[in-house]
């Protein structure tokens, strides 16, 4: 296969380890944990990995190595920046251990454990996907790992290979599988060990011990280089207002991080919509807001950036949306067509959500309506909330023009950044931090721990200070109700309105509306001085500040 000359450069990156993983280790335990809430429901759930305590790798003497034995190793979930990485780090750990360790990978995703599809990673293997974007090593996939029948058959060909531990690399909901898994085997003493490791561009999988999820630092750089473009544009046409929609379904981490990157005129963050009870008019009207503001100083351009998420956070479509899961999970609605599933939901809807479902464009009404993932999730990024708005913000100052209240122009330009940012080459950021997550998940396993995610902190430092260890799963677990019952999932890190990186913004966003104060990123940078191509994001920064 013919290769770039940046994949072949790249191919030759040493991604840096932290000293916390480099010659033997030691395991030190710490205090206990409990669940971030819900802890009676699910202890319950989980008795045999729940309170499991924290744990933090130290140096120690001696060599390092142990037996010899097989992992598995699954992608699950949306692709991320740094995935084969996180396999390259857990490669060269088990090989460090004992060279005749041998790594499996699991054909897309966790169907691969189920189907018994699967291929041995050798080193040749390996050393084509180092520091490379995609998940295309093994693949991924979403099959949910949530049945007895599906852990018994998987058992089977673990046994088969003689693997001791699975590693599953994904997001909150393939993480709650790692526990689920973990779980079970550990019930039935299977001596298998599960692992899991922290994936998701949307930001949304961290807490005091996951600084970060992996591919965040990639996804919203290659972003923001995209949106700095547009500005560019923006800013010498002089004629267009950019609506640009980003990855973020649950959470508005990316969309703030960019907005901190490239300071556009207009940012939504969905968790200042929700706390502050605004309806799609009150959206709206502050959009039309800043465009006039904007005009009557002879500016009829600019940039807004918005969460694909969005429309879930509008507490009276919130609402609605509940309901509908409820009334989609109902046997009954199950059996029927797509039309018939519409008639079936206005007749089962409260007089409330039925006057907001009705007063939604009918496209977006049949997509809330009709349009599920696996996880019975609404797929928010099939609703184009970008041309939702615009087009709203349009008739919105017609009638202001009118009225005598608007007197600029107005026309928009639509996008969508998401899939363009799940595959990019990693950042240096998430080329080191990715191998150091694969490193330490060896290492957790040659502890002889299960049910524990990878952790590596302090990563706002230089790598060399980084600090490795890991954290029960269940410690991150709550109780939510998905598909009309009620689950244990992790629960999703949103962004914090009284935490720094959202106040920082906070400060700027009325200086930035009405100046053109863009910032241009540029391309991420491999090569070169380490304050260009070692820092971490601005979100991070501040975190931690």
């Amino acid at each position: 296969m013919e290769k770039s000359a940046l994949q072949i450069a790249r191919a030759a990156y040493q991604p840096k380890l932290p000293k916390a993983l480099r010659g033997a280790l030691k395991a030190v335990e710490g205090e206990p944990t409990q669940s971030v809430a819900d802890q009676e429901e699910v202890k319950k759930l989980f008795p045999n990995t729940y309170g499991m305590p924290y744990l933090k790798f130290e140096p120690t003497d001696g060599e390092g190595t142990s037996a010899a034995m097989n992992v598995g190793v699954i992608l699950s979930g949306g692709q991320a920046p740094g995935g084969h990485n996180v396999i390259s780090g857990l490669f060269d750990g088990i090989k460090k251990l004992n060279p005749a360790n041998k790594l499996y990978g699991f054909i897309l995703g966790p169907g691969g454990l189920v189907d018994h599809n699967y291929k041995e990673l050798t080193a040749d293997i390996i050393d084509e996907y180092r520091n490379t974007g995609g998940f295309d090593i093994i693949g991924s996939g979403r099959t949910k790992l949530e049945k007895k029948e599906q852990f018994d058959k998987g058992l089977e060909i673990i046994k088969q290979l003689g693997i001791k531990a699975v590693v599953i690399i994904g997001g909150d909901d393939s993480n709650t599988n790692a526990c689920v898994l973990a779980e079970y085997y550990k019930a039935i003493g299977a001596g298998v060990q599960v692992i899991g490791c922290p994936k998701t561009i949307d930001g949304d999988l961290k807490n005091s011990e996951i600084e970060t999820s992996f591919g965040f630092d990639t996804a919203t750089k290659t972003y923001s280089e995209v949106i700095g473009n547009i500005m560019r544009d923006c800013n010498s046409a002089r004629k267009y207002w950019h609506f640009v929609k980003l990855m973020g379904r649950s959470a508005s981490h990316v969309t703030l991080e960019c907005a901190l990157q490239t300071h556009p005129n207009i940012t939504l963050v969905g968790e200042e919509v929700e706390q502050k009870n605004l309806s799609l008019d009150d959206v709206v009207t502050q959009i039309a807001d800043i465009v006039k503001a904007r005009a009557e100083a002879g500016n009829n351009f600019g940039v807004a950036l918005i969460p694909e998420g969005l429309i879930e956070f509008i507490p009276a479509i919130k609402k609605l949306i509940a309901e509908l899961n409820d009334v989609l999970a109902t046997p009954e609605a199950q059996n029927l067509g797509r039309s018939e599933q519409i008639d079936f939901v206005k007749n089962h809807l409260n007089a409330d959500n039925l006057a907001v479902f009705n007063s939604l464009p009918t496209n977006v009404a049949r997509q809330l309506a009709l349009d599920r993932d696996p996880h019975g999730n609404v797929q928010v990024s099939l609703i184009e909330t970008e041309k939702l708005l615009s087009t709203m913000v349009a008739a919105k100052l017609d009638q202001w023009k009118k009225d005598g209240k608007f007197n600029g122009k107005f026309s928009a330009q639509h996008h969508f950044f998401g899939y363009e940012g799940r595959c990019a080459a990693p950042s240096n950021f998430d080329a080191d931090y990715c191998y150091s997550l694969g490193f330490n998940a060896a290492m957790l396993i040659a502890a002889g721990k299960t049910g524990y995610m990878s952790s590596v902190k302090n990563t706002n430092l230089p790598v060399d200070q980084w600090v490795a260890g890991g954290i029960p799963i269940t410690m991150m677990m709550n109780m939510e109700k998905r598909n009309g019952e009620m689950k244990p999932v992790i629960k999703k890190a949103l962004v914090e309105l009284d935490g720094k990186p959202f106040q920082y913004f906070a400060s700027q966003r009325d200086k930035w509306a009405l100046s053109t104060d863009y910032v241009y990123p540029g391309p991420i940078q491999y090569f070169g001085p380490s304050e260009v191509c070692d820092q971490p994001t601005k979100t991070l920064t501040l975190e931690k500040s």
